[in-house]
């Protein structure tokens, strides 16, 4: 059900309720992009929210705005990790049971946390649709009130708490940047930042994979992706919300979409420049930063919505950050197969100081003569420079060296 529209006095009344509640998440400087973009840059620190996403801000307004009669009942939702976790959080401090249906799937370290946050879990679904189909037909059997994860005027105005923060503790801000699945959260921060001040701009920023707001936006009414990819689950999101959209394209300034390399990177950028454990959707805005910093006008504010990232996909991404950065560099090196070969490369690869991190020979290959063999290395590098220059020093050295 729509409770209405989403006003500034919504947001004011949300942050009284949310007070003591969710905590006031630090605005930190980034020297890094500041000097990149030629203007200071802060990051909103939301992955160091409690349950470590925003997601506690709207999940607790919704909840506590329910009746008694509907508390009595209890809550359900559906969600692969953030919302599940900020919906057990709110239900567990007001008193209220509450039930979460997770993909079968989730990371196993989510489903931990939801159920040590008060929440019974149920694993249903290979993919989040599924499991938000069983997490209404729950509630339809059990009257429980169905907690939306971003389209519901309670959660858009508790997410945008996170603008009132941001305007007392930036007050100069000139650009709030912030990544958008459903959207929820750049709908709330769009409302609270454009009533007080509406020369900032607001930019959203989806994964390319999963971008339905750009062609949403440009139909005039929401548009359902049919196979939505990214590795930025937080906001792998096929359709934007009905009351969303109306929100996001009425107050949003634009929407811009950045590439899995560019997640990536900016993930592995917050972790080495910032020392923050980010996941991939809350690094959206720093990827966007990245892609095109000259687009930007400071002072700008990031806003890094979560840091649930499950280790394994915290291993792929920071692997395939550091090869889109050029700190990594596999090469195939044809060679004379004769004893203390091998070892001739590696005396190459000392003098240019590449570290070597896997070897495999190939001797099988019909494209081979005779007495050749190829020699595939996967080396750590410093970057795109020092990579030209190992490819250079085997290349002088008589090898035929090819990606």
């Amino acid at each position: 059900m729509i409770a209405g529209p989403v006003t500034l006095e919504a947001v004011r009344e949300a942050q009284k309720t949310l007070s003591g509640v969710a905590r006031v998440t630090a605005l930190e400087g980034s020297r890094f992009l500041s000097g990149l973009i030629g203007s200071p840059v802060h990051f909103k620190c939301e992955n160091l929210q409690r349950t470590g996403s925003f997601k506690v801000r709207g999940g607790y307004v919704r909840i506590a705005g329910l009746s008694a009669s509907e508390r009595a009942v209890g809550v359900v939702a559906a969600s692969a990790g953030n919302h599940a976790q900020g919906v057990a959080l709110a239900a567990t401090l007001l008193g209220v049971r509450s039930t979460v249906f997770m993909p079968e799937g989730a990371p196993l370290p989510k489903v931990a946390a939801t159920r040590d946050y008060g929440a019974e879990v149920r694993l249903c679904g290979a993919v989040v649709d599924e499991t938000l189909r069983a997490a209404e037909e729950y509630a339809r059997e059990t009257g429980a009130v169905f907690i939306h994860p971003f389209d519901h005027p309670d959660i858009i105005a508790g997410q945008g708490t996170v603008g009132l923060e941001i305007l007392e503790q930036c007050p100069e801000v000139r650009t709030i940047v912030v990544g958008v699945g459903g959207g929820g959260l750049a709908a709330g921060i769009a409302v609270a930042v454009k009533a007080l001040r509406p020369d900032v701009r607001v930019v959203g920023v989806q994964a390319a994979g999963s971008a339905a707001f750009p062609p949403s936006l440009a139909a005039g009414y929401p548009i359902a992706l049919e196979a939505p990819t990214t590795m930025a689950d937080g906001i792998k999101v096929g359709r934007p919300g009905d009351v969303t959209f109306k929100i996001v394209g009425d107050l949003v300034d634009e929407i811009r979409t950045v590439s899995e390399d560019a997640l990536s990177s900016a993930l592995l950028l917050c972790l080495e420049r910032a020392k923050l454990v980010v996941e991939p959707a809350g690094a959206s805005p720093v990827a966007a930063l990245l892609a095109e910093p000259d687009s930007f006008v400071g002072p700008v504010v990031a806003v890094l919505s979560g840091g649930n990232v499950d280790p394994l996909l915290m291993q792929r991404t920071l692997r395939h950050g550091m090869a889109a950065a050029g700190r990594y560099l596999s090469l195939r090196v044809r060679l004379t197969d004769h004893p203390g070969a091998l070892a001739s490369i590696l005396r190459v690869l000392s003098v240019v100081d590449a570290n070597v991190l896997d070897v495999s020979h190939v001797r099988t290959d019909p494209r081979l003569g005779l007495t050749e063999a190829e020699v595939e290395l996967h080396l750590e590098t410093k970057g795109p420079g020092h990579c030209a220059d190992v490819a250079s020093a085997l290349r002088e050295a008589g090898y035929t060296v090819s990606p």
